[in-house]
């Protein structure tokens, strides 16, 4: 099958997005992010499974097969200092697509982390190194490595689209992606939000809060 055909396509990575703009919302919450999205863009049922921390980069995408790693494999070429590998497994859990291995080949050629919508193993290592790993469960059970799969194209993850060169940051609440053309109003309009809430953070400690509308 020919590489442009659906199913098997293998696209050009999307320019990395600007490391400052992609630095400084590794310092933002993702549900202050989310809310300046209209909280219309969340990837629903993934969970973090690193020690933790804030996850930052530039999406490289992965479509592949439920319980089917070949894509996966694959896109690990590609992999430059920044991207996030974010990988569509349709939400099946019955075969990890990921685990310690694949992991330590991506962290060793700065991978910023992973956002799997499917299951990982290895769980256990995963835990104890801050290596950002959003999944949607975990399982001992390996995958199948025939493909078919495609490389940077749009994805669903947990019902959220992300196309590759999106701008995706996760924490401990879940895992959010935006266009990086937006990013700079994006990043102006949750640190304006953070400021709010910490103002009436302060007044709930001081005893002064009037009951103030708050987006959280």
């Amino acid at each position: 099958m020919s590489n442009d055909m659906p199913g098997a396509r293998r696209l050009p990575s999307a320019p990395l997005a600007d490391p400052a703009l992609v630095a400084a919302f590794r310092q933002c919450a993702v549900a202050n992010i989310s809310d300046n999205l209209e909280r219309l863009s969340a990837a629903v049922g993934l969970r973090p499974f690193h020690a933790g921390g804030t996850m930052a980069g530039t999406a490289l995408t992965v479509r592949t097969r439920p319980g089917d790693n070949l894509a996966i494999h694959q896109a690990l070429e590609l992999i430059r200092p920044g991207d996030v590998l974010v990988v569509d497994g349709g939400g099946d859990v019955s075969r990890a697509l990921v685990g310690e291995i694949m992991k330590a080949i991506a962290q060793r050629r700065g991978c910023a982390g992973f956002v799997i919508d499917g299951a990982i193993r290895d769980a256990d290592a995963l835990a104890r190194d801050s290596f950002p790993c959003f999944a949607r469960a975990a399982i001992h059970a390996g995958p199948y490595k025939a493909g078919p799969g495609e490389i940077n194209v749009p994805v669903s993850i947990g019902g959220m689209v992300v196309h590759p060169g999106d701008i995706v940051v996760g924490d401990g609440d879940g895992v959010v992606a935006f266009p990086a053309a937006i990013g700079e109003t994006l990043l102006a309009a949750t640190r304006q939000q953070e400021e709010k809430e910490a103002a009436i953070l302060r007044s709930i400690a001081e005893g002064t809060y009037t009951g103030s509308y708050a987006k959280g």
